[in-house]
């Protein structure tokens, strides 16, 4: 029998510092696109699945892995084993694989579509759906940002069939069921979660919609039934309208995002100074146009990536991902290095959970020092965005989740349509007429992050669960530093040494449900009539 605990010593020696590699080359490699970056990303990849693909340490973890064990061990056995598993498959399967990911990373790095004859980045797409009355350039934006999936969308399909491939040589059926399993989710209970949301939400949307709707034609003087997507906000209908009867972006027009964030979480006790100093939060050509957050070495080096420009939108995204920073910078730095990390559904309830803060009027008169008698008299109107913020959102998330699940299940089909099917039976979209182009291929998710977008509205739970926790305990989040130390011990330090599942059950004493989420849409549906 082998020795358990060497076996987790030597697996931990190999991977640690490979792993810190391939993250500071993703890094490079979001941040300055380059061949040479592309090359070093796609090598510390490689060298990284190679460890995990060891087809003998997974045979000895397999024999160990169900014998009597203390807990602590059994459960790096877990992580290691879900972390190998998907990679115990040919390594040129693994090199076509990771050649693709980099390939495909690089182009949505450097595309910037054209629009009126000049590049432009995605900061200028959205100024335009945010900003502009007129349809022309509205649909000229919207469509330029979806030229990307164009461009992208016959290697993702390759990749979709390369990832089914592993999966099916492990023993399931897809890469959407491996993925569900390695990451301790039940499909059975995921499905039932996502008709739960579905309900919670569906009437309330569609009535909701049919309002905004209403006024939207108006404002662009067309009928009712000519609304198509670029009368909206954003190129996904993912974000709620920023400018309904409530236009807050001028509140934050002047606003430092730095100072803004920095001041939330100091006001709970989380100093954040050593990752601002490591994070790149402005946009520049040849970077990345998202933002995340990444923990280089599972240690001291966190980092945000960012493109912040005046107004709410990137004012949330800092809260947002600076809410994963303060979950990696309190992970318990004693635990075993293979659960110094977080389920990502966890972690995505923690900044989903600060992410909301700027429609919270404690946060606003508090932290962004907006005047408390214009922010009472905003009230109604700001949980009336609160409440379309999670609708809006609610139905992205289960087009995006039910369109993986059918992309895995058969990447050949006409996802072209199957795409639009959903997006008018979830979100009450109306198709352009007559298109036919893979705009599902546009979502950089689908490619990138597979199989990932369930931890977003699990993550949406999670925070509605934390966020009613701290309210009986603490009486709110914002300036409570007994809530940010209730944070950091009982939900970021243990780490992934216990299931998520465990993990929520434990901070908040109930298991997750769609209760605490349907109980926030209640009252913030009561708040906005009032």
């Amino acid at each position: 029998m082998p020795d358990r605990q060497a076996l987790l010593d030597t697996m931990t020696e190999r991977l640690a510092p490979l792993d810190r590699d391939a993250n500071q080359a993703w890094w490079d490699a979001s941040t300055d696109v380059s061949e040479e970056h592309e090359a070093r990303r796609i090598a510390t990849d490689l060298a990284l699945r190679a460890v995990l693909a060891d087809a003998e340490v997974f045979a000895q973890i397999e024999k160990v892995a169900d014998v009597g064990a203390p807990p602590e061990v059994t459960r790096q056995l877990t992580v290691l084993r879900n972390g190998m598993l998907p990679q115990q498959v040919p390594a040129d399967i693994r090199e076509q694989i990771v050649r693709l990911e980099a390939s495909i990373d690089a182009t949505f790095n450097a595309h910037r579509p054209q629009l009126d004859g000049a590049p432009v980045d995605d900061n200028t797409i959205a100024e335009v759906l945010r900003g502009s009355d007129d349809g022309a350039a509205r649909r000229a934006a919207w469509e330029a940002a979806k030229t990307v999936g164009a461009s992208v969308a016959g290697r993702v399909r390759e990749l979709a069939h390369l990832r089914n491939a592993a999966a099916r040589a492990l023993g399931h059926r897809d890469h959407f069921a491996l993925s569900l399993a390695t990451a301790e989710l039940d499909e059975d209970d995921l499905v039932r979660t996502l008709d739960a949301v579905d309900h919670a939400t569906r009437s309330r949307f569609a009535e909701w919609k049919a309002g905004s709707d209403a006024a939207r034609a108006a404002r662009f003087g067309i009928a009712f039934d000519e609304l198509r997507p670029w009368h909206y906000d954003d190129a996904f209908f993912q974000s709620a309208p920023a400018a309904t009867d409530l236009d807050i972006d001028p509140w934050f027009t002047d606003g430092d995002q730095v100072a803004l964030t920095r001041a939330t979480y100091a006001g709970i006790g989380l100093d954040i100074d050593a990752v601002v100093a490591r994070s790149d939060l402005s946009p520049r050509p040849g970077k990345s146009q998202h933002a995340f957050c990444i923990d280089v070495d599972r240690g001291a080096d966190i980092r945000v990536l960012s493109n912040n420009v005046p107004g709410e939108y990137w004012t949330e995204t800092m809260l947002h991902e600076f809410g994963h920073a303060v979950y990696d910078l309190y992970v318990d730095p004693e635990l075993p290095w293979l659960v110094r990390t977080m389920h990502p559904l966890t972690t995505e309830g923690i900044a989903m959970l600060f992410g909301r803060l700027t429609l919270d009027p404690e946060w606003l008169t508090g932290v962004a020092g907006i005047a408390a008698e214009q922010v009472a008299a905003a009230e109604p109107a700001l949980a009336r965005r609160r409440l379309t913020t999670m609708l809006v959102f609610a139905r992205w998330v289960l087009v995006m989740t039910n369109f993986e699940r059918a992309f895995y299940a058969d990447p050949d089909a006409d996802h072209d349509t199957i795409w639009w099917d959903l997006v008018e039976r979830l979100q009450l979209l109306t198709r352009p007429d007559g298109r036919h182009a893979p705009d599902w291929a546009a979502k950089i998710h689908v490619a990138l992050a597979p199989v990932y977008y369930q931890n977003y509205l699990l993550g949406e739970l999670v925070a509605s669960q934390l966020q009613a926790t701290l309210f009986e305990r603490f009486g709110g989040i914002v300036g409570r530093p007994a809530a940010g130390e209730f944070l950091r011990t009982d939900f970021f330090a243990p780490g992934w040494s216990c299931r998520w599942d465990e993990l929520v059950a434990r901070a908040t004493g109930a298991p997750l449900g769609v209760d605490a989420y349907a109980a926030e849409l209640a009252a913030l549906a009561a708040l906005a009539a009032g």
